[in-house]
């Protein structure tokens, strides 16, 4: 049993039956095997990721589709495969905010497959792991609306799946209403969101 992240090895691979069996208290991803290691969030980052949730938590109550939020574990692979053992899956991730509407997807340990939609909202020490890495597994596991959201700008990029790529659906600013592609008729106002 390891319980310090100093005991293992940043240089080499794991796979999620290792991370099950780690007892320490820093909050860590995989991503694609190697380890990164995630930092406490800023009271702003709270802030936003309070006011979108509860967006989508209201929206989503009477409706087949759930909201789960930080901390909780999403196992991604190739969604050319099917479902794979502890052993051999190499990338949880604990997105900001996630929408799931296959509810088979969740077991106890969190998701075992790709949300509908991901939210992750930017942190100085996070920006080019969710603007590039995240972006990447998160396309190729089917992920099919991604949302970055810029804290210091105010701003929202939204990215929709279509042909295995993501094209980028638009960008929103503070002042403005915007709409999950998936789900149009929910309607966010921004300038709410970035208090």
């Amino acid at each position: 049993m390891i319980t310090s992240l100093q005991d293992l090895d940043l240089t080499k691979t794991y796979s999620y039956a290792d991370y099950l069996t780690w007892q320490f208290s820093e909050r860590v991803e995989l991503l694609k095997g190697y380890i990164r290691q995630m930092a406490a969030p800023a009271p702003k980052h709270q802030r936003i990721l309070g006011a979108l949730g509860n967006d989508l938590y209201n929206f989503f109550r009477k409706q087949p589709c759930a909201v789960y939020y930080t901390p909780f574990d999403v196992r991604l692979y190739n969604r050319k495969k099917s479902i794979l053992a502890d052993k051999d899956v190499y990338t949880v991730v604990q997105p900001d905010i996630c929408v799931i509407c296959d509810e088979a997807k969740v077991d106890n340990k969190g998701c075992n497959g790709s949300p509908d939609l991901i939210i992750e909202i930017l942190s100085p020490n996070n920006q080019k792991t969710d603007i590039k890495d995240k972006y990447s597994l998160y396309e190729e596991s089917g992920v099919l609306e991604y949302w970055i959201v810029y804290p210091n700008d105010g701003v929202v990029q939204q990215f929709v799946l279509k042909d295995d790529k993501y094209y980028q659906h638009g960008v929103f600013t503070e002042q403005e209403l915007m709409s999950p592609f998936l789900f149009p008729e929910l309607s966010i106002d921004l300038s709410e969101v970035f208090v």
